[in-house]
């Protein structure tokens, strides 16, 4: 299949990154603004994908230069035809002090992307707006939670668990005015 690599999307990058890993024996999920930019199709753009695996970039470079990436810094690639670029951050893979619950796969025609669950892409947002006050993702948060099924209990646990109860508040409040449907919500995802 030919690949239109200034035109690929998010999603089918990170599909066929995540299966050429796989196939190549390494274990990796997508984390970060990626997971938020698939989550809300593309409401929030981001342009790179980070994964988390516990390969080292000696198992990983080869790999991604069978798909035309190059290594250009110690975890960072590219291929200069892609507006994307790929990196790979220290394990573990999780939200604060927490692992991650799960993992999420998506089917797409170039293979199959193992991405963090919608309710981890929440926490991973909130992590950044608790920690740093980061307004741009608490928005993030927000639209991850209008767009997918996400459950508010965890979420509420592990926000007391982070020690930010109020800041939680704040983000419940701003679901409120964005018209946020708790039913949606309230579901364990899939």
């Amino acid at each position: 299949m030919k690949i239109d690599w200034q035109n690929i999307g998010i999603r089918e990058l990170a599909a066929l990154v995540s299966e050429k890993l796989r196939r190549g024996g390494v274990d990796s999920i997508l984390v970060g603004g990626a997971c938020v930019s698939i989550y809300t199709k593309n409401k929030y753009q981001s342009f790179d994908l980070d994964f988390v695996t516990h390969a080292t970039i000696k198992e990983i470079a080869p790999l991604l230069s069978e798909l035309g990436f190059q290594r250009e810094s110690s975890r960072h690639f590219v291929r200069h035809d892609c507006p994307f670029f790929i990196e790979f951050v220290a394990p573990p893979a999780a939200v604060g002090d927490e692992p991650l619950k799960g993992e999420k796969n998506i089917k797409t025609k170039l293979g199959t992307l193992i991405l963090m669950t919608p309710t981890d892409s929440v926490k991973d947002r909130l992590a950044a707006y608790y920690h740093w006050n980061d307004q741009q993702a608490l928005e993030q948060a927000v639209m991850v939670a209008e767009s997918q099924k996400i459950n508010l209990h965890d979420i509420k646990r592990w926000s007391e668990q982070e020690g930010h109860r109020e800041k939680h508040r704040q983000f419940l409040a701003r679901l409120r005015r964005v018209g946020h449907q708790s039913k949606k919500s309230t579901q364990k995802e899939k």
